[in-house]
């Protein structure tokens, strides 16, 4: 098993990719402290984790608070040793959508907050139970190095936001080796799970065919499919594992060939 007895905090764990890391660590032997703010969904898939036979807790945390941040952490390190092995920063606000001249300015402090500062404070409140092995893992988008937009605006706040967290991951990865701690990055592209199912079905209620809707997501993915979600799980959940023990300050792009690093 890939994860086999480590312990793995998922922050941002909704219906789309968090869920599928939280269900695939501890399919692979983690125990698993699942967190959002969404304490309802939580109990929900970690119920459902406890009944296939894997070890789960759920913990309410919202990552724009440093106490519950912090109260997170302690939970995670009392819970299960005194020690975290891995954490995976997928907590996320999108933001608006806009082109600069509409660009709501609130509204980028805020996506940088819960998406930036929210993975610092995390981070932070997890550091003495990750001492000595223990890996760090943002959760990026490729939007960060492939600008993306439509006729209704840009991702530019989302986009802006996680640029900054895969600057700060290098500095923490700079900055926390000294404990024996690694973090790297990971540039998603689209996923395929419920949100972006959400996104197609939208296209195909303003009259679209559903095959033209992913030929269109598609027609720049090598792999010449939508990346599922549970792969894209498994790819970052590869550098928490042993496998990537030793990888730190990297970005791993994980979205089928849509975008390749020069």
């Amino acid at each position: 098993m890939l994860l086999k007895d480590k312990v793995v905090i998922v922050s941002g764990v909704g219906p789309g990719m968090g869920q599928a890391l939280a269900r695939i660590a501890a399919s692979e032997g983690a125990s698993v402290i699942l967190a959002a703010r969404n304490k309802a969904f939580l109990d929900e898939v970690a119920a459902d984790i406890v009944a296939k036979g894997g070890k789960a807790i759920a913990v309410p945390c919202d990552v724009s608070d440093e106490a519950q941040c912090k109260a997170l952490a302690d939970r995670a390190g009392s819970e299960f040793g005194g020690r975290v092995d891995g954490l995976v920063n997928s907590a996320y606000y999108h933001g608006n959508w806009s082109f600069v001249e509409n660009a709501d300015t609130e509204d980028f402090a805020k996506t940088f907050d819960v998406n930036c500062l929210g993975a610092l404070r995390l981070s932070r409140a997890c550091v003495p139970y990750l001492r000595d092995g223990g890996a760090v893992v943002n959760v990026s988008t490729m939007a960060t190095v492939n600008p993306y937009g439509t006729e209704h605006g840009m991702e530019m706040s989302y986009a802006v936001a996680k640029g900054a967290l895969n600057t700060l991951g290098k500095y923490m990865a700079s900055d926390l080796g000294r404990f024996g701690i690694r973090v790297n990055t990971c540039r998603m592209g689209w996923i395929h799970g419920d949100p972006v199912e959400g996104f197609i079905q939208s296209q195909v209620d303003a009259g679209f065919k559903r095959d033209d809707v992913v030929a269109g997501i598609t027609k720049n993915i090598p792999i010449g499919k939508i990346p599922p979600e549970d792969d894209c799980a498994r790819a970052v959940l590869m550098m928490v594992s042993d496998y990537s023990r030793v990888v730190s300050g990297a970005a791993l792009d994980v979205n089928g060939g849509q975008w390749m690093a020069p």
